[in-house]
Order: C-alpha cells, then sequence, then structure tokens
C-alpha cells in the first residue's frame, strides 16, 4: 500500500520577515500625506507600497501584511493618513478607501502571480484594483459628506488619477527589481 503524506504549508521565517518589513514600510509611509483643500482625501504612498508589496510578498503574504496594516491602524497606532488612527477613521471619509486598498492588493496580487514577468498585466491589475478601491472610496465618501457619487467622484478619484498612473510606473519599475533582490537574498 502506497502512502501519501500530507503536505503542510508552513511560512517560512524569510516569508514572516518580509511580511513584517512590508507592513513595516507602509506603516512609516502612509501616514505621510499631502492634504488638499478641495477633499477630505489626502494624496497618499500607501498605494504605491502595496503595489510594490505585491511584487514582493505575491498575492496572499501582501494581503497579509495590508491586513496587518489595517488593524494596526484600527487599534490606534497613527499609521493611517495624517498619523491618525482608531476604528474612528474606518467610519469616517476615507474609510472606504482602506477597506478598498484590500482589493488592490488580492486583485494586483492575482496578476502578478498568475502572469509573471509580464509587467502590462501587472499594470492591468493595478489598475483594476485601484479601480475597485476607488468604487468602495467614492461610495463611502458619498455617503459620509452626503454627496452624489459624481460629486464624491469629481473630489475623491479625478484628482488622483495622475499621482497612481505615475505611482503603477514606480511600482512596475521598482517591483520586479526589489523582487528580484529578495529572492537572490538567502533562501
Amino acid at each position: 500500500m502506497e502512502q501519501t503524506s500530507a503536505k503542510k504549508t508552513f511560512v517560512t521565517t524569510k516569508q514572516l520577515t518580509l511580511i513584517g518589513v512590508m507592513t513595516a514600510v507602509i506603516c512609516i509611509l502612509a501616514p505621510f500625506t499631502i492634504p488638499l483643500p478641495f477633499s477630505p482625501v489626502p494624496l497618499s504612498l500607501a498605494t504605491l507600497v502595496i503595489y510594490i508589496s505585491v511584487f514582493v510578498l505575491g498575492m496572499k503574504f501582501s494581503t497579509v501584511s495590508l491586513l496587518i496594516y489595517l488593524l494596526l491602524g484600527a487599534v490606534g497606532l497613527p499609521v493611517f493618513s495624517g498619523f491618525s488612527g482608531g476604528l474612528g477613521k474606518f467610519a469616517g471619509p476615507t474609510g472606504g478607501y482602506l477597506i478598498g486598498y484590500i482589493f488592490v492588493a488580492i486583485i494586483t496580487g492575482y496578476f502578478v502571480d498568475h502572469f509573471p514577468g509580464r509587467l502590462s498585466f501587472a499594470a492591468v491589475g493595478m489598475v483594476l484594483g485601484s479601480l475597485i478601491c476607488y468604487l468602495f472610496g467614492t461610495v463611502w465618501l458619498a455617503a459620509q459628506m452626503e454627496l452624489s457619487f459624481f460629486a464624491a467622484l469629481s473630489v475623491g478619484v479625478l484628482p488622483y488619477l495622475p499621482g497612481d498612473i505615475i505611482k503603477i510606473i514606480v511600482a512596475c519599475i521598482l517591483g520586479p527589481k526589489l523582487k528580484n533582490a529578495v529572492h537572490r537574498m538567502g533562501n
């Protein structure tokens, strides 16, 4: 009789370390924002870090890293925009964008994982993930500020599109390089 052993998946020390490092990077960079006078949504580097973490960690572990970041902010650590934190941030005008970050990680990660080395597919994943994030953010912003969907879109999305294009380009340049550098390090 042939014996089969159940394959157990463990997270390696290297993977745990990388999750911790990418969580730290988003915790450090996301609070530094540029407020815009016409919008409650500031300019942030959070999505850039998410895009890059997907290259470094893949879909599953970048999502774990992002969830840790969101939990750290939820318990009150000042890791959200403007060095804020707490559950109230999720209930405020930008709460939908915070939840939308989860979809950025998952959708971008799917494209990066399933089409390795294909930067055009990675960029498509970043665009689709960002669109879902913007949908959540816009609906939530409209509800919180009693705006129409299109008014919320004009203050919560449209001014950020040029910056997002730049972030996607930067992520497509830096992401693969960081991924290669990390994978060259000891396994």
